[in-house]
């Protein structure tokens, strides 16, 4: 019995001797084909072509001797002596391509006429001959010798322009032959194709289609089905293989059922014990196993689909994690407040991606980390930070202002070194105050107090009034201070004084760590909702370890010489741009210098009672 490969080859051979001989037929024919066309270009078109130029060159020479004989020798002259040029190369080309057994004779039968004709045309242009001589001898013997050549070239032109009607009826011809041929290699190559099918399906698709619809039914859970072999080729050997396969697959659910089961029972026991709630999904968005937490505050219970679920954030959270295959969290780690038992309580969602061998997603584990003990960790932090900063605010008022009387003398003149002990104590009780007014600031935004007053402003203007205040300073310090701001951008919504701390913290900052013969640049750019702004130096730049910090409360970057802030300027920068509603980074590099943006909304996409509520 033959084998599937023995039977594929069968019909492919078939097949492809069909297309052999078919291949080979119509390169046969086109060949003769492109035989006949070629005689009919090459050999007969080209002394077509002559014929006719030769004649058409005649017909001017003709005019050109008018010409003489009307007295316009100089035009006639210039006229015969071209087109006499033109003709002698049209019946060299003539007499370079003889095909026919008359043609040779009759070109040259119009040569020598031509010959003739150029005797008498000298005479007849001869300006010493008398007109009349002249006139006699075009009618008597130029005008007859005309007609005669024009009359032989049209010859030689009749007999090429039939031998190419016969040349097209011929290609006509084997043309009509081949498509004949064509039809029936075709006809027989087709039912050999239909029969090759017929066959293939009977020995090829329907045996696989049998061990499709078996495997399918596996993969349902029916490890009981035996798929019938009744063939002994290919086939059959891999619907006993199949029936081998699914043996051992019962085998292997008989003795692996009850350890499957110990160990989805350990799982949920260690979910249990987790203290955030946490829930694993698979690729389809269901739920698979979760915590009691999850279970109970987000009604993340096995089979549940997170998207039937009332948290929209959730279902797009897993969608983003499965789709780019890494860790996701809401944006800005933003929290989600939930109420338990009637308490208020804030949980965090991140979502990670299960991978395989090959890095490709197979689930997702959905994380709700408790952070109601850290937020109300901060809220007392802010709360002590404010009480504090408010409290020492007076003492300090008043110290501040003792000073200035001790360095104004308005209570008693001053010793040299009283007034340099003085004049230290004045700068630091300064810096102090600029702390506690940058804490304050903070705190306000932190807890959402700050009170804002939108407007929309044109960002050139915005530059403008940020690069004009820093002027004289980056001139002094030996940094050039660029702004290019486009005149037609569209405006923004800012609070004028709190975006002038905007500028003013980050411009400070630049001329900080910029050294003399550097460069800050100011510029801005729209996209579809935002404008971004951009501060850039040709400074020391940070190091890229602490570029996730650098807008953190009291951070600075270690191993700064000079450095005397608080580390306070880039938190309230981000505190102010995210009042705006925008958002605000940085990228730099050890010795390259910064580049720090940040985000303000159009106004014309974002409606002024929508900038109020910001």
């Amino acid at each position: 019995m033959l084998g599937l490969r023995q039977k594929i080859s069968l019909g492919f051979g078939a097949l492809l001797v069909i297309i052999v001989v078919i291949g080979t037929q119509s390169v046969l024919h086109l060949s003769r084909l492109g035989a006949s066309i070629d005689v009919i270009l090459r050999e007969n078109y080209r002394s077509v072509i002559a014929c006719q130029q030769m004649k058409e060159a005649l017909e001017r020479i003709d005019s050109g001797i008018l010409f003489v004989l009307l007295g316009h020798a100089r035009e006639g002259n210039d006229l015969i002596r071209d087109n006499q040029a033109a003709f002698e190369e049209s019946l060299e080309a003539a007499l370079n391509n003889i095909t026919l057994p008359a043609e040779g004779e009759k070109a040259a039968r119009l040569r020598d006429l031509f010959r003739q004709y150029e005797t008498l045309l000298k005479g007849v242009t001869d300006p010493a001959q008398p007109a009349e001589a002249r006139s006699q001898a075009y009618f008597a013997g130029l005008l007859p010798l005309f007609g005669q050549i024009k009359n032989q070239a049209e010859e030689i032109l009749q007999l090429n322009q039939q031998n190419m009607s016969e040349a097209n009826d011929r290609a006509r011809r084997g043309a009509a032959s081949a498509r004949r041929q064509m039809y029936i290699l075709l006809s027989v190559g087709t039912a050999l194709a239909v029969v090759f099918v017929f066959f293939t399906r009977r020995w090829v698709l329907r045996p696989i289609h049998r061990l499709i619809r078996s495997a399918d039914e596996i993969r349902r859970g029916n490890l009981d089905l035996v798929v019938a072999g009744d063939s002994r080729d290919e086939i059959g050997h891999l619907s006993a293989a199949f029936n081998a396969m699914a043996a051992s697959l019962r085998e292997f659910r008989r003795t692996d059922q009850a350890k499957l089961l110990r160990i989805q029972k350990a799982t949920q026991q260690a979910f249990d014990s987790l203290p955030d709630a946490v829930a694993v999904v698979d690729t389809e968005g269901k739920v698979e196993v979760a915590t009691e937490s999850a279970r109970s505050i987000f009604g993340l219970k096995p089979g549940v689909s997170v998207g039937d679920l009332p948290f929209g954030w959730m279902a797009d959270l897993c969608l983003n994690v499965r789709q780019e295959g890494r860790p996701a969290s809401l944006e800005g780690r933003r929290s989600i407040q939930q109420f338990v038992n009637g308490e208020e309580r804030y949980y965090r969602p991140e979502a990670v991606p299960i991978l395989d061998n090959e890095r490709l997603t197979t689930g997702v584990i959905l994380v709700l980390k408790d952070v109601t003990q850290l937020r109300q960790q901060d809220e007392i932090k802010r709360g002590v930070v404010r009480t504090v900063s408010h409290q020492l605010n007076t003492p300090l008022t008043s110290v501040r202002m003792a000073i200035h009387l001790l360095l104004g003398e308005k209570i008693g003149s001053l010793n040299e070194k009283q007034a340099d002990l003085l004049m230290t104590a004045r700068d630091d009780s300064d810096r102090l105050h600029e702390i506690l007014d940058s804490l304050l600031d903070l705190s306000r935004f932190e807890s959402g107090k700050a009170q804002m007053e939108f407007q929309s402003l044109s960002p050139r203007s915005i530059v403008g009034d940020a690069a004009g205040s820093f002027s004289r300073t980056a001139q002094d310090s030996g940094v050039a201070l660029q702004s290019d701001v486009p005149g037609d951008l569209p405006d923004v919504w800012v609070d004028t004084t709190r975006i002038g701390h905007v500028f003013g913290n980050l411009l400070s900052n630049s001329l900080k760590h910029t050294s003399p013969g550097g460069r800050i640049a100011l510029t801005a750019e729209a996209d579809e909702a935002w404008v971004r702004f951009h501060v850039s130096d040709t400074g020391e730049g940070i190091p890229a370890v602490f570029l996730s910090r650098v807008f953190e409360p009291f951070f600075r970057v270690p191993g700064r010489r000079d450095e005397t802030g608080a580390g306070l300027g880039l938190a309230i920068v981000k505190e102010i741009v995210e009042a705006h509603g925008g958002t605000v980074g940085v990228e730099s590099g050890e010795g390259k210098g910064s580049d720090f943006t940040f985000t303000l909304r159009r106004s014309d996409r974002f409606p002024k009672e929508r900038a109020d509520r910001l």
